[in-house]
């Protein structure tokens, strides 16, 4: 096994409790990334299956010519973000009420005509259906003479889409925080050790050891620690997301490249705060 490797092995062997009390807390920062990071892929499933039902409804006229309907019809199903365009006549539509409401059924047989009128149902294409693509579509198609009123369900997407952005801010800005803390409780961990072996450091630069060679060992026990806290994260952080997908509702778990990252996450901060550390108390011994 090479020095620098052998070296870094045997600090957490002299010092197993600052060692594990490392690793503890840098997992349990690491645990608030995973936690906010499932709450935010959570909230993101959520608003794509929501956006796979988002749809346009336009109400028509009674008095609406056939002919400008088609031609409004055809026009719509040009632009770019439109995948389709139905037209849902009177009788269709009192037909879909009385199937998808059945509980209206007396309501409907008591009635002497039809009150319910046409409609195009617009369908957008996979991701044109962002809330500003929304409206935009929404107000090109109620320019039409022919069109009594818009429905695409405005208020909820408004909200869902804030939502969005509120979740992944608070997920970037805690995570930084929390990543912060853990560099700084590696970077603690790296100078206590290096205190500890200041008489060893001594004598290896007096027979000629260079700085990167007593620097590697250091930069190594950072990286090992960061990847044992990132991993000790992973695991607190399903076991949580097992107990609130059991108890109170059901959650999915994050994809393979979002666990790859903490782990990535813990190794990079680990090595970061090492290279810090060292850089800066090897110059005062």
């Amino acid at each position: 096994m090479p020095y620098s490797l052998r070296e870094a092995f045997n600090a957490f062997r002299r010092s197993p409790m600052l060692a594990s009390l490392s690793i503890a807390m840098i997992g349990m920062s690491l645990l608030v990334v995973g936690l906010f990071g499932i709450a935010a892929y959570n909230i993101r499933r959520v608003i794509e299956r929501m956006e796979a039902r988002v749809e346009i409804v336009a109400y028509l006229r009674d008095s609406a010519n056939p002919n400008d309907l088609q031609r409004a019809q055809q026009e719509i199903q040009k632009l770019e973000a439109v995948r389709g365009v139905t037209y849902i006549s009177r009788e269709q539509a009192l037909d879909i009420a009385r199937k998808e409401l059945p509980e209206f059924q007396t309501l409907f047989g008591a009635m002497d005509g039809n009150p319910l009128p046409a409609s195009f149902e617009i369908s957008l294409r996979p991701g044109q259906k962002s809330a500003e693509a929304v409206r935009a579509i929404a107000q090109q198609v109620a320019r039409y003479e022919f069109v009594e009123d818009v429905r695409y369900g405005n208020d909820w997407l408004d909200k869902i889409y804030l939502l969005r952005r509120v979740a992944g801010a608070a997920t970037v800005i805690l995570g930084a925080a929390f990543a912060l803390v853990a560099a700084l409780i590696i970077g603690a961990a790296i100078r206590i050790a290096i205190f500890a072996r200041r008489d060893e450091i001594s004598i290896m630069r007096l027979v000629g050891a260079t700085d990167s060679f007593v620097r590697r060992p250091f930069l190594l026990e950072g990286l090992i620690t960061g990847v044992c806290g990132g991993a000790f994260a992973l695991i607190l952080t399903y076991v949580t997301f097992r107990l609130l997908s059991n108890s109170l509702l059901q959650l999915e778990w994050v994809p393979l490249e979002w666990v790859v990252s903490i782990l990535a996450l813990g190794s990079v901060l680990g090595g970061i705060a090492s290279a810090v550390a060292v850089r800066r108390h090897l110059q005062e011994i």
